[in-house]
């Protein structure tokens, strides 16, 4: 692609989710010139969400301070979506999302092409794009969070299956009576490694008493993931078995990746793995274990660099792309 063929305008990002929403306004390289970040107010409906993601996007421009206008919109989203439709279809914890025409509405809105992902996809093109996975054609990108998610990039193209349902690397089923999921099954990895299941091992060892320092650092308030990192850095047996425990699921599940995909990169973010080394070192040891050598040697596991952006950037590029490829079309008219 050639970026210097679609000009100097700027493109807009969205990164829609339950809790915030955080815009930018990136040039065509990528870098950020604007940052909006406000509550999504998710309860207020569809509607109210759309108008706040477009006020959003409007302050990010604002600050730019540049005087051009968007030459697109990228927006990531939660949830299935329907890409060819540009529809969320249906998204966790936003009241009222069935079906929405997010696409249609933000381009209406704003007054330029708009493009919608995933947005565990669209963080996996963002590292793939500009981030830890820069550089690499096979790239697989894991979030681990509240739950666990992944995106695929395959041959230098995002995979996203025959409906949109490809890269759902947390429901890889690992123990087969294990801990239910939030799926339905038992033993799937997110119930074993990610931010929800490290609280909730948190809790049966406060139960017990067998973690002190947990119980203090946790006092009335509900234990989570990061409350269990603090404590085992301060020296809580139980809260690093814990870390421990989790990371080596996290391994297995890495490891079914690096057999079936052959990647040349894994991409790990999300809060959890703030955590950094307490997690990623049992993870890692795992796949020297367990993954075929052939694949094993060949992959580069890191952390992802754009922390809470990669998502908003991936999008970014994505819409990056439509100016583009009008560029191309335009060129080919003439």
């Amino acid at each position: 692609m050639d970026v210097d063929e679609a000009g100097t305008g700027l493109i807009g990002a969205i990164d829609l989710g339950g809790t915030k929403i955080l815009s930018l306004v990136v040039d065509m390289l990528g870098e950020v010139h604007g940052v909006d970040v406000r509550p999504t107010e998710a309860h207020r409906g569809p509607d109210a969400v759309l108008r706040r993601m477009v006020e959003s996007l409007t302050a990010a421009l604002v600050e730019a301070g540049r005087g051009m206008k968007l030459e697109a919109v990228g927006v990531a989203a939660p949830g299935p979506i329907d890409f060819e439709q540009g529809t969320v279809v249906e998204a966790p914890n936003l009241p009222g999302w069935s079906n929405v025409p997010v696409v249609e509405l933000i381009a209406d809105m704003v007054g330029c092409p708009a493009i919608l992902e995933n947005d565990a996809n669209a963080a996996a093109w963002g590292e793939f794009t500009l981030g830890a996975g820069r550089g690499s054609r096979h790239l697989v990108y894991l979030t681990v969070s509240t739950g666990i998610g992944g995106g695929l990039v395959l041959d230098g193209r995002l995979y996203r299956g025959a409906n949109g349902a490809a890269g759902e690397i947390g429901h890889i089923p690992l123990v087969e009576d294990g801990p239910r999921c939030g799926c339905g099954a038992r033993g799937c990895l997110e119930a074993l490694a990610s931010g929800t299941a490290i609280a909730r091992r948190a809790r049966e060892a406060l139960a017990t008493g067998a973690a002190p320092i947990l119980a203090r650092l946790a006092g009335d308030e509900p234990v989570t993931a990061r409350t269990v990192y603090e404590a085992a850095v301060q020296g809580d047996a139980a809260a690093q078995a814990i870390m421990d425990e989790a990371g080596r699921h996290l391994g297995r599940g890495l490891t079914a990746v690096v057999n079936v995909f052959n990647p040349d990169h894994i991409v790990l973010g999300g809060g959890v793995m703030k955590s950094g080394e307490m997690l990623l070192r049992p993870a890692l040891a795992e796949v020297q274990a367990r993954a075929l050598r052939l694949a094993r040697d060949h992959v580069q596991i890191a952390l992802a660099s754009l922390g809470d952006r990669s998502g908003a950037l991936g999008a970014a590029m994505l819409a990056r792309e439509l100016v583009v490829r009008a560029v191309h079309v335009t060129e080919e008219e003439t």
